[in-house]
């Protein structure tokens, strides 16, 4: 009996631990490790954060369901790898920290044959002065509990204005390094849709501030869609909602400090700007969730097994070289670690050997551009890709990955909610394939335009909806969840 420990609950470790569980859950040993009981599914937090759905509807309790495939679940985080083993453990091992009321703060070593490293991001607020809920001014919709606490600061806005003041909302990503603007491009919408509702409209302003060279750019260095017969581009796209809505932008902008009414922020030109506001969501920057690495002598390897972002190392080409030269091999088809077959890293927790948008500096030399995406659907389809290759390693099939999921490879179909209601609800509905461009097979565009698209209108929302409730369902394991689409 072999046995697959899971570092991590999120989209992609859940992925892996369902269909590892289904697959081989009765013939080896699978362990998850996740320091929350919980799981959330993340795209419907900025609805929590506009008080459109409570806690309870984004998140439901793991240890049941895991219970349903003899998965040994444990709330504690992942602190060390072992890839090795040491002196006093001849196999691999993985050191876990347990966050739970019963064991906290005690430590246990684990051994495995096989490793997913699902962790996903470190939120690091830190990384910019005064950003953040929890020791910052900015609110977040990252968690469940951030996004309530957004709204709690939202409905104290509306009732100022209900009261006849004016407020400013400014909306976005708060260094000039993060990824994820698609949950701050949606949430932007769901506000200006909310104080609609609200009758206050009028009284606000809304400001998104972005560290992309322009909008649409999204981390993917911007899409060509095509929308009504048209071939147009992302920019065209995202300018057009924002023009609707009355919405202000600032793009190629990194803030770097935030004070309780003000933001600071650095353009590409490298001059430096203030920016009153009375209410700010600001995505933070990721990093790696600080996970070490030490060989069977007890030296640590941390840098060999990571990048220098806390990102572990997959099957990718990190060799440096100039952004122009980077192209579709480059990036990971079966996200296996190259020092050790036996360890793999999904999700977020994967390390992009370069990024998709051009890197820009401003004349300060600050970096200003966005990290790649690899959150939602292709998270769920790396998940399954190395489910199937450990199912087939476990058989005897193959002694190497035998399913890829690259980026480069696979696309994408994003549903982003624009104002949530059943009636008078909108969503932007994308498709982009694939996710890295190829300009090899696609020497225009670097995308298939027949299956690249975008949309806008209350029949996206009912999608977004549905999509909501499906997923929620695939993951609680309900009957036929296999046959649903990752």
């Amino acid at each position: 009996m072999a046995r697959i420990v899971i570092l991590g609950a999120g989209i992609s470790g859940h992925t892996v631990a369902r269909y590892l569980g289904k697959w081989v859950g009765r013939k080896h040993d699978i362990v998850v490790v996740s320091p929350k009981p919980t799981w959330n599914w993340i795209p419907s937090n900025i609805w929590v954060g506009v008080g459109q759905m409570s806690e309870e509807q984004v998140v439901f309790e793991l240890p049941p369901i895991y219970a349903k495939l003899g998965v040994d679940f444990r709330q504690a985080r992942g602190v060390s790898i072992n890839p090795e083993g040491d002196a006093a453990h001849a196999k691999p091992f993985v050191t876990i920290e347990y966050t739970d009321a019963a064991r906290s703060g005690q430590t246990e070593a684990i051994e495995y044959d096989y490793l997913v490293n699902a962790t996903g991001p470190k939120l690091n607020f830190g990384a910019t002065e005064g950003l953040g809920p929890e020791d910052g001014y900015t609110t977040s919709v990252c968690t469940p509990q951030h996004a309530l606490h957004a709204n709690e600061k939202l409905q104290e806005q509306i009732a100022a204005m209900q009261a006849g003041e004016r407020r400013t909302f400014v909306i976005g990503t708060g260094h000039g390094m993060c990824t994820c603007q698609g949950a701050a491009f949606e949430y932007i919408y769901n506000v200006d849709h909310t104080l609609s509702e609200a009758g206050v409209r009028d009284k606000a302003r809304i400001i998104w501030i972005s560290n992309e060279y322009e909008l649409g750019d999204f981390g993917m260095g911007g899409v060509h869609i095509k929308r009504g017969g048209y071939i147009t581009n992302g920019k065209v796209f995202a300018e057009s909602l924002m023009v609707e809505r009355g919405i202000e932008w600032i793009t190629r902008a990194a803030v770097n400090k935030v004070e309780p009414d003000k933001i600071h922020y650095e353009d590409l030109e490298g001059n430096f700007h203030e920016l009153e506001y009375d209410f700010a969501m600001l995505i933070p920057p990721f990093a790696g969730v600080g996970l070490q690495a030490f060989d069977k002598q007890g030296e640590d390897i941390t840098s060999r097994l990571f990048a220098p972002n806390g990102f572990m190392k997959v099957d990718a080409d990190y060799t440096p070289k100039p952004y122009e030269d980077w192209g579709k091999d480059d990036w990971p088809r079966t996200y296996q670690n190259p020092s050790y077959p036996n360890l793999f890293a999904v999700g977020i927790a994967f390390a992009p050997p370069h990024l998709i948008s051009k890197p820009m500096q401003s004349a300060n030399g600050t970096p200003i551009n966005p990290a790649p995406p690899r959150t939602g659907m292709p998270s769920a389809g790396m998940g399954k890709a190395v489910a199937m290759s450990i199912r087939d390693m476990l058989a005897g099939k193959s002694d190497r990955p035998t399913h890829t999921a690259s980026m480069a490879e696979t696309g994408a179909a994003c549903v982003a909610s624009t104002g949530s209601h059943w009636f008078r609800g909108t969503a932007a509905t994308m498709t982009v394939f694939p996710v890295v461009p190829d300009y090899e097979k696609y020497p225009e565009y670097g995308r298939d335009l027949d299956l690249s698209s975008g949309e806008i209108g209350l029949a996206g929302h009912w999608m977004k909806a549905v999509l909501h409730h499906m997923f929620i369902y695939q993951a609680k394991l309900k009957p036929g969840w296999s046959l649903l689409p990752d």
